[in-house]
């Protein structure tokens, strides 16, 4: 089958299969994302925790049945069947929403695109048929890969409720359509909204308004998916207070559709199904005509009209963050995530798992009218909220912006260079620690007893204090300005040792607090321990800042090379 694969693929345009193999390799930063900037690991771990996360679906509707009496088993499976579809289908539209988001300019022509393709005799159908390709096969292995287990194991185990012959291969192509047809029509309406916003805008301000855009399509995404409530039964559906979230999520409308070609849906749902397909019409249409105009009318604004709006002419205000030369690094670093989309899209992986905790936190809070007890699992969030927010801060700070960047800091360090790591650990503070205490501050509201809040949050922020300094040992540069040696980041590596690093650590840190929190003598101790901590690295690393130099190139180790020759 393989063979037969490369055979057709080989059978189509030169031109096409260049550009294809190309776009493939940019459809994902793999410089900044991957181990070596292997393709084929970057995909394999990719398909990895797609395929776990598929096999935790089925053995949390399956495990059940094999510990109770088969006589049971039917009724069982009748009754979770609703919220097992459910899930798995807003799961899906989750996966490809953070891809689609991920991919976000993959698929639209650029500025590389159009200076190096526009000289060649090459249409530009045929680069907007290899970019769609290339974006469309990374999002069929999410696809193919998340539905891998529950694809096989729901048909024969739901699929045979039915009691008829063609109930399991009915399901089974009842499942599929619906999981394709979810993701063509979240993946058409993104590119719908970016496509016919590029037509009616100049570029620069389209290149300004679609950073915004995709920071708020990583929040929507997540707030849909934590926020929406599973609906099991046909009576919680016709509810008053459920018609507001039927109509406005397409989680349920494609739902409905999986039970009208399975042939179970009642017919008080079969408005939402025929919501979907004009939905799924709607999307597909609304892509293919958006993309085509792009590729056909704007392919030169790109060169003609520049990347960066000009600065407009009044009043500015930017607020003052220490001296001169701090507040001017930390706004450096802000415009840098903001306006950079590999930072974007790089410290925004982080935020979306910040902002999924705290989503889970907000909806267990709104799920009880009554204040709510401070409890072991909220400590436990916002810990991890603050880990993760500096974790991701400081991973992007390696990352350059531009090589301007660069020779201007370079040229211009007037000051000793622990004036400008002083500047980068008030960045650190001010875009991550201070962000995360907030959130978490936001989030404790509605707890009590206050006292016990307020102690919290204290021991939060010098939580947030002490990451702030570990991470920042040895980091004598200032944030997005070194050269980057490709394939070094090792993101993976570094994402799961420091999420077991962290586990082993807040864990004791979280039952420590919470025995401190009902024991005056005992917080006032774990307290003042974790001042001394945070002050010995704060002066630890001043003092290694006073006689360290700032480094703006980032050089491969020096290796000697042998012919491997022995003397006989």
């Amino acid at each position: 089958m393989h063979k037969s694969i490369q055979e057709l693929f080989e059978r189509l345009p030169r031109e096409f299969r260049v550009l294809y193999r190309q776009f493939l390799l940019r459809v994902v930063d793999l410089e900044a994302l991957s181990i070596q900037a292997d393709v084929i690991g970057f995909l394999g771990q990719f398909a990895g925790v797609l395929i776990m996360l598929s096999m935790i679906f089925v053995v949390r509707l399956v495990g059940p049945t094999m510990m109770m009496p088969p006589a049971l088993v039917p009724a069982f499976l009748s009754g979770a069947a609703w919220s097992s579809e459910q899930l798995t289908i807003s799961t899906m539209m989750l996966v490809v929403g953070i891809i689609t988001v991920i991919t976000w300019d993959a698929t639209f022509p650029d500025r590389r695109d159009v200076m190096v393709l526009s000289p060649l005799p090459i249409t530009p159908l045929t680069i907007l048929s290899a970019k769609v390709s290339a974006s469309l096969s990374v999002l069929g292995l999410a696809v193919l890969m998340l539905n891998l287990a529950t694809g096989l194991v729901y048909p024969s185990f739901l699929g045979s409720l039915h009691g008829s012959l063609w109930g399991v291969p009915r399901f089974f192509v009842a499942y599929w359509f619906t999981m394709i047809a979810a993701s063509l029509f979240l993946y058409g309406s993104v590119l719908t909204v970016q496509g016919f916003t590029s037509l009616l805008l100049p570029r620069r301000v389209f290149l300004r308004l679609s950073a915004i855009l995709q920071l708020v399509a990583f929040g929507f995404f997540l707030g849909v998916y934590f926020l929406s409530p599973t609906i099991p039964t046909l009576a919680e559906w016709q509810a008053p207070e459920n018609q507001w979230w039927l109509a406005c999520s397409p989680t349920y409308w494609f739902f409905a559709v999986f039970n009208q070609l399975n042939g179970s849906l009642p017919t008080e749902l079969a408005g939402l199904a025929l919501r979907a397909w004009i939905a799924l019409g709607i999307a597909v249409v609304g892509a293919t005509a958006s993309l085509m105009l792009c590729y056909l009318r704007t392919m030169k604004k790109t060169v003609e009209e520049p990347d960066l709006v000009p600065g407009a002419s009044g009043l500015h205000w930017t607020p003052r963050l220490g001296n001169p030369l701090q507040s001017a690094i930390v706004h450096f670093s802000f415009r840098s995530l903001t306006r950079s989309r590999q930072h974007r899209v790089a410290f925004a992986f982080f935020l979306a798992i910040v902002f999924a905790i705290a989503l889970a936190v907000l909806r267990g809070e709104l799920s009880t009218a009554a204040p709510e007890p401070l409890s072991p699992d909220f400590l436990m969030s916002t810990y991890m909220m603050m880990a993760f927010a500096i974790l991701g801060l400081r991973s992007v700070f390696s990352l350059p912006i531009s090589l301007t960047a660069n020779w201007v800091l370079r040229t211009t360090q007037l000051c000793p260079s622990q004036k400008y790591i002083a500047a980068t650990r008030r960045s650190m503070l001010v875009l991550a620690v201070v962000p995360a205490w907030l959130l978490s501050a936001l989030l404790s509201f509605p707890l009590r007893p206050f006292a016990q809040v307020g102690g919290h949050l204290a021991v939060l922020a010098l939580f947030g204090w002490i990451l702030a300094e570990l991470s920042l040992i040895g980091f004598y540069k200032v944030p997005f300005t070194c050269s980057f040696l490709p394939g070094k980041t090792n993101f993976q590596i570094v994402f799961w040792g420091f999420f077991v690093l962290f586990i082993t650590v807040a864990i004791p840190l979280m039952f420590q607090e919470w025995e401190a929190l009902h024991e005056l003598s005992l917080y006032v101790r774990m307290v003042a321990v974790l001042i001394v901590v945070a002050a010995a690295l704060w002066a630890s690393n001043l003092y290694r800042a006073k006689s360290a130099i700032l480094y703006f190139e980032e050089l491969p180790d020096e290796m000697i090379t042998t012919l491997g020759l022995m003397s006989m």
